[in-house]
């Protein structure tokens, strides 16, 4: 006689908790939001993120504070999702390097599986720079310099196993190269150390413009489909013979099982934030581009990366032993 009435309670509470879902979805966020990025303050991720936060801030009707969390290839954001409540309010920049971390480190996650996409925003303008006094004039030069001194010629990178790391490292196997790396956290301390001469040459985004624009550092090459505006004169790989671009797109994760409904309510915040002036000339200062991807399109992105880094950690010979 006593199920009939507990059955109804538990169908009664049943329909509540569905009508509240879309609520969640709308009364999404009463408090901050915290956007944790990989590299530190002052450089074009920090710039640009910053940007793109404000503009997203004023969407949702609550900030999202930017936290710099510089340090082990730009992939403690994403571990910090690893324990963050699954609310919405701990986002992290994902940077490429995520994607390979299971193949170099040992990790107790999946970065496919447990990170929720929102939405992917930009991608970086890399190059090479060295000193403006430098005596390697051109790429030609540098190459035959590091022949003649094998280990010898030093580049500064954001990081060990960041994109500038082994995109480097892949143009000098090409090369026939062989370089001695020096792994900074970010490119504020980069360029220090390039313009004060403890460095022969810079592996890095754009954050170099200013730099370049100064007349203290030269650009070699950059790294794209076609030569950039602000730096005509430098080749791209391509056309030094090298059949490579990269990129490096990145976006924003939450931590695994956020709320569908939160997922959304972020990604439109965010695109509606990608669109807005402020963010595109923010970019335009390093000349990177905004570059959507869904959330969809990201998890795919992030499944199909995953395959095509371990090719890359593979051919430098730079898996974690077993």
């Amino acid at each position: 006689m006593q199920r009939r009435p507990f059955l109804h309670t538990a169908a009664v509470l049943a329909l509540i908790a569905a009508a509240a879902m879309p609520a969640q979805a709308q009364t999404f966020p009463v408090k901050p939001i915290k956007l944790v990025i990989a590299f530190p303050a002052g450089g074009p991720t920090d710039i640009t993120m910053r940007s793109l936060a404000d503009n997203a801030g004023k969407i949702l009707g609550q900030p999202v504070i930017v936290e710099n969390k510089p340090g082990a290839g730009g992939t403690l954001p994403a571990q910090q999702l690893q324990s963050a409540p699954a609310d919405g309010y701990t986002l992290a920049q994902i940077p490429l390097g995520v994607f390979r971390l299971g193949y170099t480190t040992k990790i107790n996650w999946d970065p496919v599986k447990d990170i929720s996409y929102v939405i992917n925003v930009t991608g970086y303008a890399f190059g090479i720079v060295v000193p403006a006094d430098s005596p390697l004039k051109t790429w030609a030069d540098f190459v035959a310099y590091a022949k003649a001194n094998p280990g010898k010629l030093t580049y500064g990178s954001t990081g060990t196993l960041t994109s500038p790391h082994l995109t480097t490292e892949l143009i000098a196997q090409k090369a026939g190269i062989e370089l001695q790396h020096v792994p900074y956290k970010g490119s504020a301390d980069l360029m220090l150390a390039l313009v004060s001469g403890q460095l022969m040459a810079g592996a890095d985004s754009t954050g170099f413009a200013p730099q370049v624009e100064a007349g203290k550092l030269r650009v070699l090459n950059t790294w794209g489909e076609k030569r950039l505006d602000k730096f005509p004169n430098a080749p791209t790989l391509k056309e030094l013979g090298y059949d490579m671009v990269q990129n490096s797109p990145f976006g924003i994760g939450a931590p695994k099982g956020t709320p569908p409904e939160v997922v959304k309510r972020l990604h439109d915040a965010f695109k509606k934030a990608m669109e807005e002036p402020s963010y595109v000339a923010a970019l335009g200062r390093y000349d990177m581009l905004p570059n959507y991807m869904s959330s969809a399109e990201y998890t795919k992105f992030a499944q199909d990366t995953v395959g095509r880094e371990k090719v890359l950690i593979d051919k430098l010979g730079l898996a974690k032993p077993n």
